[in-house]
């Protein structure tokens, strides 16, 4: 129990200090603070790639869950909203079995690309600068995920496309979407709105992955150093 205490008190005193020399960093901006700045400022730095990465990793580890997408109320992976009442009538021709067999495998789609999201997410965390860390610091509780979203999207679209691609093929997807296809092409009806379900498995799947890094961002801030480690505390919680 001694040494326990004292653990945490020499943590606590590391902590502070640290926090002092960040709202030094974060008051006089990215510039003008000689060496110990340019170490504090690198501190800063690398506090918010590593408090992306875990939320990164966290939300990708728990999105390739089995079930992840499918049992998720918030993430489950739906036919687009403009299909729905085509779908209605799917069901009504006897073809129920066959939406939601599509329907499952948009999802599973979803978890088993999820678990290599990992890699690209934190590639594109790396490439970031100190004057994007430094807003993203002083923003709020999803800064992080924001500012993530905002300047990788467009790039992770083309990286993850092929692996949603790739996972969808393995599980028999397009055998499956075929066939919808060919049903619902045959339907009498007008003004059929766009089926593209490879599209929509991408920007569901990575709406959710984005979602879910939030997350995880937010509860990095509330706890810095249980969710974190001491350098992201020294850095959140200034």
């Amino acid at each position: 129990m001694r040494l326990l205490v004292a653990g945490l008190a020499l943590a606590t005193t590391l902590c502070l200090g640290a926090c002092a020399e960040m709202s030094q960093v974060l008051q006089s901006g990215a510039g003008g603070m000689g060496t110990a700045g340019n170490s504090n400022q690198s501190t800063l730095s690398r506090a918010v790639k590593e408090s992306l990465e875990l939320s990164s990793t966290r939300a990708a580890d728990l999105l390739s869950k089995t079930g992840a997408y499918q049992n998720s109320s918030l993430y489950r992976i739906r036919l687009p909203e403009p299909v729905q009442p085509i779908a209605s009538r799917l069901r009504q021709f006897g073809l129920g079995g066959q939406v939601d067999q599509i329907e499952k495998l948009m999802n599973q789609g979803a978890e088993h690309a999820a678990v290599e999201a990992k890699g690209i997410f934190i590639g594109a965390v790396r490439s970031m600068t100190l004057t994007d860390a430094m807003g993203i610091v002083r923003g709020n509780d999803t800064a992080a995920t924001a500012y993530f979203r905002q300047h990788t999207e467009t790039e992770l679209r083309q990286k993850y496309l092929p692996i949603i691609q790739s996972n969808l093929r393995q599980i028999g997807f397009y055998n499956q979407y075929q066939q919808l296809l060919s049903a619902y092409k045959q339907l009498p009806l007008t003004n059929k709105p766009d089926l593209d379900l490879e599209q929509h498995v991408l920007t569901q799947s990575l709406n959710a992955l984005f979602t879910q890094v939030g997350e995880e961002e937010k509860a990095i801030r509330k706890d810095p150093i249980g969710r974190g480690s001491s350098v992201i505390a020294a850095v959140f919680a200034r």
